[in-house]
């Protein structure tokens, strides 16, 4: 592939390459690149938000470049204070390693166990002296340190920062410099920790890696990222119709961005069934069609095709699918204008289709039609929310 080719496939759902231009630079050296990315175990499953980072490393590994995953069970110890307003409950080391257990056999989901380096930075940060452990930290400034934005607003706001949480971007940094890398993938919220990772190289004496920074993949319900935690995640060992019945409870807006970071479908394609769904084709079928992508992708073929047709049995004999995840969201004063419910759990596209198909009869709350597109729901739950036969949302109202 040529280097303006593999520089396009690589750039797609990248949301910044620093510096600019540098990536095109080294792709034109002709030599295999080192890649790696770093994930700390904090949870013992990985989800589809973690395989934005692990689909690029398969491009990597498919234009012949070199691939690390870098399992950070030290800095796991530490605890990353990346938009943390507290400090955050380190784990314990038993956790960590447990965690790291399950990364190593979920990874091969995806990446070519052939072509990928497992790494745990256990094993040089351990080694380092504590004489050695002093000379890395006078390589940064309590001054850059305070350049982030979360440490800012913590200590404008008087809320206390452990030394300990500066430590953290300086040992991800010197896992760049053990490493060489080349080029350092990682979300958005981990770019001041990547910059570090190219000054710490420089103060080294070596070539600043490049830095591509990832969106995060907004959860099922298309707000906050992706997280265990939040409830709000697909996780890559899932049941196939686990799997497939989340995918199919996501928005038809937030399809879209699923299809962008998530699908190997060429842009092109997507682009053209975009545009088929803003001329009166259903959204539906094109879910269909990323569900069986990915539970193809983590279970195979066969699976898919079976999640499928299961997934459409239970509709047809008017089944909830246990699979839908329960949103929560408050009740404003005075009750939830139903047809603003129906946006904001995905349901719908605008309160406009909102009240259109209220109007037509396709919405019911609990089993009930809605007929009065004014209606305000009030507290309680959970509740079902269902627009037609395959929209369905499952919610509880607090105040």
């Amino acid at each position: 592939m040529s280097v303006n080719s593999s520089l396009a496939l690589l750039q797609r759902g990248v949301q910044e390459i620093l510096p600019v231009g540098e990536l095109e630079k080294k792709l034109q050296s002709g030599r295999p690149l080192r890649i790696k990315a770093g994930f700390d175990p904090t949870a013992p499953d990985l989800h589809l938000g973690h395989t934005v980072l692990l689909n690029k490393l398969r491009q990597f590994q498919d234009l012949g470049h070199e691939t690390i995953f870098l399992i950070g069970d030290f800095t796991g110890l530490i605890g990353d204070p990346t938009g943390k307003s507290v400090t955050r409950k380190p784990l314990s080391q038993e956790a960590v390693l447990e965690n790291a257990k399950t990364y190593e056999t979920q990874i091969f989901r995806i990446l070519d166990p052939e072509k990928t380096r497992v790494m745990f930075n256990s094993s040089w940060m351990n080694q380092l002296s504590p004489a050695e452990f002093i000379q890395l930290a006078a390589k940064h400034t309590v001054a850059r340190m305070l350049e982030r934005e979360d440490f800012t607003q913590r200590y404008k706001n008087g809320q206390a920062i452990a030394i300990h949480e500066f430590l953290y971007p300086l040992v991800q940094g010197y896992d760049s410099v053990v490493l060489k890398a080349d080029v350092e993938l990682g979300g958005t919220d981990q770019k001041f920790n990547l910059l570090v990772g190219r000054q710490l190289q420089e103060a080294y004496g070596q070539p600043p890696q490049v830095v591509m920074t990832l969106p995060l993949l907004e959860g099922l319900d298309g707000v906050q990222k992706m997280s265990k935690s939040l409830g709000n995640y697909i996780g890559i060992a899932e049941t196939c119709d686990e799997m497939f019945g989340k995918i199919m409870s996501v928005s038809d807006v937030l399809m879209w961005r699923y299809l962008e970071l998530l699908s190997f479908t060429p842009i092109e394609e997507i682009n053209r069934w975009k545009q088929a769904c803003e001329e009166g084709a259903n959204p539906r079928d094109v879910k269909v069609r990323l569900g069986q992508e990915l539970v193809a992708r983590f279970h195979g073929a066969a699976a898919a095709k079976a999640a499928l047709e299961n997934f459409e049995a239970r509709f047809s004999r008017g089944l909830v699918p246990e699979d839908i995840i329960e949103q929560v969201r408050q009740t404003p004063e005075g009750g939830y204008p139903i047809a603003n419910l129906l946006l904001d759990l995905g349901l719908t596209s605008s309160t406009s289709e909102s009240i259109r198909l209220i109007k037509q009869g396709a919405v019911r709350f609990d089993g009930e039609k809605i007929a009065d597109p004014r209606l305000k729901v009030q507290k309680g739950g959970p509740v079902i929310v269902q627009v037609g036969k395959l929209k369905i949302a499952r919610v509880t109202l607090t105040v």
